[in-house]
């Protein structure tokens, strides 16, 4: 199924009208195709979206946390600091008024992409989880990953920008667990670890 139709579905459940549904694909898909998205694009949702179809039976809450998905990035501008909550504040502004969804927690699962920081919801931790995968991807998936990422931050030179990437992947080393499931912790935390140390030799 493709990416739009999930999201066709996932809008009909929750109690979009249908020509609402399109107008908001529509942006939806202008906001992540934006030249200046090469990571955090609709690749970044297939993928997402494919590891929450595998771990499916793990979630509650499966309408909030499709919409987390589809919205958690729909802000995204590398000179400021509040995309999470802008982006969290957006998904809840579009939603119809009598819609089938919890809004406080897809604010919270939003929200909480910003810190990536063990929750209480643990659906919230499934989504954390989800958006961090890449960090336990090949090595040459990583590398693709990380030269994305650099690419985002084109605007910043290597003098700034090196120093603040190494800051904030050191700072994911420094936690008891990059991943906050179980699950994830078991497959791919050793993995996310060596990537992050190869890169930042490299910076």
């Amino acid at each position: 199924m493709s990416l739009q139709s999930q999201y066709d579905e996932l809008l009909l459940r929750i109690g979009f009208e249908k020509f609402a549904i399109d107008k908001h694909w529509i942006l939806l898909e202008k906001a992540y195709s934006a030249k200046s998205r090469k990571y955090h694009n609709l690749t970044h949702l297939e993928n997402m979206m494919r590891l929450y179809k595998l771990y499916q039976e793990e979630i509650n809450h499966s309408n909030e946390i499709e919409y987390a998905i589809f919205y958690h990035d729909i802000i995204y501008k590398v000179t400021r600091k509040d995309n999470e909550l802008e982006s969290a504040k957006l998904a809840i502004k579009l939603l119809p008024e009598f819609a089938k969804i919890d809004t406080k927690l897809v604010f919270e699962m939003i929200c909480a992409t910003q810190m990536h920081e063990y929750q209480g919801e643990m659906d919230i931790n499934w989504l954390l989880d989800f958006d961090l995968q890449i960090l336990a991807a090949p090595w040459k998936d990583y590398e693709v990953y990380y030269k994305q990422i650099r690419q985002e931050y084109k605007i910043y030179p290597n003098m700034l920008y090196n120093p603040g990437r190494k800051k904030a992947l050191q700072h994911f080393l420094e936690r008891d667990f990059i991943f906050q499931t179980d699950v994830f912790r078991a497959a791919y935390e050793a993995k996310a670890r060596e990537n992050i140390k190869k890169e930042i030799l490299l910076l």
